[in-house]
């Protein structure tokens, strides 16, 4: 499981491995992330796991918690509410822009993307399309030609990630956001600003159902030995 060196500083591949660790379910909510064990887990310094877990805290994925160290931060129901009403309105405009303003390159990278989620999903490969899908909007948001919106989009990504994850796990969830993604590509690739506005609405709606679904039933059933 240690990290593959890549020609990249070590503490930005340490940050993304963990990240995409604790995103994609390797490291569950609540779970106690000690130095020993990531420097184990990825084959890095503790300065370098330290810079991390700070780096993780501010995107908050993870918290410090006093007298016990680093934990994988868990989200409320009323977090997750909060964060799919900012989603919604904000992703909403971003289609809309993207439809009206994204360049020939910008929608070949969408069109690309939209050709692997559908690959995954029909693979069943839930590991690849949660990161297929972050790829997705990560286009749409440097597409859409407002740098601002962007930046507030891409600060919540790690957050948005997490509950992505959550969605996805549940029984037919995958299949069916990779048809509302769908129907939110046809759109912008007709240029429907009203309609992938209206189609990212929908899936983003859709999304929080299933991650609160998954958070309630959590909760149901408590901590597990």
């Amino acid at each position: 499981m240690k990290l593959n060196r890549v020609n990249a500083p070590i503490r930005d591949q340490v940050l993304k491995y963990i990240r995409k660790a604790i995103v994609g379910g390797k490291f569950q909510p609540g779970e106690r992330l000690g130095e020993q064990k990531l420097c184990m887990f990825v084959g890095a310094s503790r300065t370098t796991i330290r810079e991390a877990l700070r780096h993780l805290e501010s995107e908050g994925l993870v918290e410090a918690i006093p007298q016990k160290g680093t934990i994988v931060a868990t989200v409320t129901a009323e977090e997750a509410k909060q964060i799919y009403e900012v989603r919604q309105e904000l992703e909403g405009f971003m289609c809309r822009l993207f439809a009206e303003r994204a360049t020939p390159n910008a929608r070949a990278a969408l069109r690309r993307s939209m050709g692997l989620l559908e690959m995954h999903a029909e693979n069943q490969d839930l590991e690849n399309q949660i990161a297929e899908s972050n790829a997705f909007y990560k286009t749409l948001a440097e597409g859409c030609g407002n740098e601002i919106l962007s930046f507030l989009l891409l600060s919540l990504h790690a957050r948005i990630s997490f509950l992505r994850s959550m969605s996805l796990s549940r029984p037919g969830r995958s299949l069916e956001s990779v048809k509302e993604l769908k129907a939110l590509f046809e759109a912008l690739e007709r240029g429907d600003a009203d309609a992938a506005c209206q189609a990212s609405t929908h899936h983003v709606a859709e999304a929080k159902s299933s991650a609160l679904r998954y958070l309630n039933e959590s909760c149901e059933e408590g901590p597990t030995a």
